[in-house]
């Protein structure tokens, strides 16, 4: 792409090895070898994009506040409930034994990963990344109580006064409040929310529950009030590996240097083809609103998140300046080196690397759909007693001992039954059957089996399989499930 530089390769001017005898500068060394963070103050910036950030912003906010204290059948519609070993959501109960479905979650995640970058690079970054999403409702915050950019550099520049100090303090107040909310709301999804802000307000809340809404709000006011574009810089492993899935034609915020350049300040009123410049007027407003602090002019660079504010910027000036829009535009690198218009280059988006995340992704989506639409919600585990493995009884029959956990794992309540066959002769006994469980229960059942099996040569043993019907009967009157499952029957 013209104007790109390497991603994370950057010249470094190291001082060269003083003569002998000549004192070692460590100061400069240091000044060459370790960037000193220089803070960055994003200027407000209207547009398309910036609609298009805080409508996620509103969203996934509204969700993560809110769907906490949404109930749903008399309980909590979703909570990862980790002392009972169940996950709600909505009307489905996962188990341990569900494992495989938060295997396909992370599945999905990847693939989503490789397909939305593959086709417009770091779009997740810019919009709805949970460290993006903070740091915009962070900065709205610091802009409503010290102002936009000219006015907080003013601020920061001058010396500690009365309203200096309430400013900084309202707006730190702020800030804590709002990420001990958001601490408080992430344990609400591990605890009850209701029950924890009924222990929090009767100050008898569990020290787990404490330290972790003390560590995420931590990590919240950490994250989006002081470090911001250094999570993106330097913690994310995305920003760093993002490079490697990118391709000519993924979509990328591009500077239109063949438009623009040469740049430079002029009239209004004046005629850039008369003084030999391209339509870029120099005014650094690209720079100003983007919030990791980047010059776009310069190439695509590891530290942009493709949030696209320095497109609405852009385009604001050239509006005022009566020039086409798009001189910073979303884009890809064989669209601008080869003039391709906007038909041509989103024709090239439905590339073969696409197309085959993008059918992976449907795939793995569909056929999870479809296992958690005829997903049976019983579950039967069948596991050997602890007792001898085997006993013989008066009558010449062998007795196994069995436990079978019995889960209930949707809301309705059920009667089970227990039957087994397999064996000549096999009888079972168990003294809690039929078996009443309410809806997202689970019962350990111990059973005892009893058959004739044939006669083995002496000295030998040998095992025999059986087959348990487990049949879950609701109590509303609808119809009956059945479980099968194998187990041994050893015998002597």
């Amino acid at each position: 792409m013209p104007g790109s530089r390497e991603i994370g390769v950057q010249p470094i001017d190291i001082p060269r090895p003083p003569a002998a005898g000549q004192p070692v500068n460590i100061k400069a060394v240091d000044a060459s070898l370790f960037e000193v963070r220089r803070k960055i103050y994003p200027r407000a910036v209207t547009g398309r994009f910036a609609t298009s950030r805080w409508a996620l912003v509103f969203l996934t906010q509204a969700v993560f506040y809110g769907l906490a204290w949404l109930q749903w059948n008399g309980r909590q519609a979703v909570l990862f409930d980790i002392a009972a070993r169940k996950f709600h959501l909505f009307g489905l109960v996962f188990w341990p034994q569900d494992i495989v479905y938060l295997t396909v979650l992370l599945v999905i995640s990847a693939y989503s990963l490789f397909f939305f970058t593959a086709l417009a690079g770091r779009v997740w970054c810019g919009f709805a990344c949970p460290q993006t999403v903070y740091t915009e409702i962070f900065l709205w915050i610091e802009r409503r109580i010290e102002g936009d950019r000219p006015a907080r550099i003013k601020l920061d520049g001058g010396g500690l006064t009365g309203r200096k100090f309430r400013l900084k303090l309202t707006k730190h107040g702020i800030w804590i409040a709002l990420s001990l909310w958001t601490g408080f709301t992430f344990v609400g999804y591990f605890t009850p929310i209701r029950e924890l802000l009924h222990e929090l307000t009767a100050f008898s809340i569990g020290p787990w529950e404490a330290f972790w809404m003390l560590f995420y709000g931590f990590a919240t006011y950490g994250n989006a009030g002081w470090m911001r574009e250094q999570v993106c810089k330097y913690m994310c492993p995305y920003a760093r590996f993002q490079g490697v899935m990118f391709d000519p034609d993924t979509l990328v915020i591009t500077y239109d240097d063949k438009r623009g350049e040469p740049r430079g300040g002029r009239a209004r009123s004046a005629d850039p083809k008369t003084k030999g410049l391209g339509d870029c007027v120099d005014c650094g407003i690209c720079v100003q609103v983007c919030p990791t602090g980047i010059d776009i002019r310069n190439g695509l660079q590891y530290e942009c998140i493709g949030c696209a504010a320095c497109i609405d910027g852009c385009n604001q000036v050239m509006d005022k300046m009566g020039y086409p829009r798009g001189l910073i535009r979303y884009a890809t690198e064989n669209a601008v080196n080869r003039g391709w218009d906007r038909t041509a280059m989103l024709r090239r988006l439905a590339r073969p690397r696409v197309l085959l995340y993008g059918t992976i992704l449907v795939a793995i989506v569909s056929a999870a759909s479809f296992t958690l639409w005829h997903r049976v919600p019983v579950k039967v585990d069948v596991i050997r007693d602890r007792t001898p493995m085997m006993a013989e009884t008066g009558d010449g029959r062998v007795e196994n001992v069995y436990r079978l956990q019995i889960m209930n794992t949707d809301e309705t309540r059920r009667r089970f039954t227990v039957t087994v066959d397999g064996l000549p002769d096999v009888e079972l006994a168990a003294r809690d059957l039929p078996l009443e469980l309410a809806g997202a229960t689970s019962r350990m059942l111990p059973v005892r089996v009893r058959a004739r099996p044939a006669v083995a040569e002496p000295g030998v043993k040998i095992t025999e399989t059986i087959v348990f019907r487990i049949v879950g009967t609701p109590m509303d009157g609808g119809a009956p499930l059945m479980v099968v499952e194998q187990a041994r029957f050893v015998v002597p």
